[in-house]
């Protein structure tokens, strides 16, 4: 963060799970209230660097006390939480043999957020393997947001195949800049994730990329080119909301 903040960022987005990744238990274990360490040392950098800062994603304990939230959360510069969003769509898949089951350890959230950043820019915040799911960032793109954040632990097998090619459509299909800082290595018991963090414009162009290390990516996001892309390929504009029907039931056949 120090870097980045001395390279010239103003908004500085840390990857999904970045204070602790762990056994499904122990992350239950270890979850946190917003206003437990993790947050308040968010808060205490963003405000010293003068930043906005969106905090990954951490483990957030529920005041129920049932399953936690995989929440992020969104500082301001002065150190004041702007946004708090919870992972709507929970990893359970089998990647090259692995089965992964956040519903077992995770609850979803319920709400899709726009925060707003310093500069009044609007930031739609998402979260990982929200990434394969369009209808949200379009939803986000519609409610005004310009830029797109996508913390994330991208498996490795997943960041090979398909992480720049979905980063860059949902860039595209939404003219919008989307931020996308992926953890990379090996977390517990074979899980790893790939890396290769990236900054997308508004034409799909990838503005900055990380090495296949950890590292620090930074770019200028460009309003004004932003604009430019919207009102010469206004697809945005163009959009039919009186023809589109949701299927009914609104459901996905799975293989038995």
């Amino acid at each position: 963060m120090r870097e980045a903040a001395g390279d010239g960022a103003q908004l500085i987005v840390l990857p999904e799970k970045w204070n602790r990744i762990d056994e499904p238990e122990r992350m239950t274990a270890g979850a946190e209230p917003l206003d437990g360490p993790s947050i308040e040392w968010a808060r205490d950098l963003a405000r010293e660097l003068r930043v906005d800062l969106v905090a990954g994603s951490i483990v957030e304990r529920a005041e129920d006390g049932g399953l936690p939230y995989n929440t992020s959360v969104h500082v301001g510069p002065d150190g004041e939480p702007r946004g708090v969003y919870r992972k709507l769509h929970l990893f359970d898949v089998e990647v090259g043999g692995t089965v992964y089951r956040e519903s077992d350890s995770e609850r979803p959230g319920d709400e899709i957020v726009v925060s707003q950043l310093a500069d009044g820019t609007a930031l739609g915040m998402t979260v990982c393997y929200d990434l394969r799911f369009p209808e949200l960032f379009r939803i986000l793109a519609v409610r005004g947001a310009r830029v797109i954040v996508v913390p994330s632990a991208f498996t490795l097998a997943t960041t090979r195949d398909h992480w720049e090619v979905l980063v860059r459509a949902r860039a595209i299909e939404d003219q919008a800049f989307v931020v996308a800082p992926n953890q990379i290595g090996e977390h517990y018991a074979g899980h790893r994730s790939g890396g290769r963090s990236l900054i997308v414009d508004p034409w799909g162009l990838v503005l900055a990329q990380a090495p296949d290390r950890e590292a620090v990516a930074v770019a200028d996001l460009d309003l004004a080119a932003q604009d430019d892309v919207r009102a010469r390929l206004p697809s945005l504009a163009n959009r039919r909301e009186d023809a589109y029907r949701w299927p009914s039931p609104a459901t996905a056949e799975v293989p038995a």
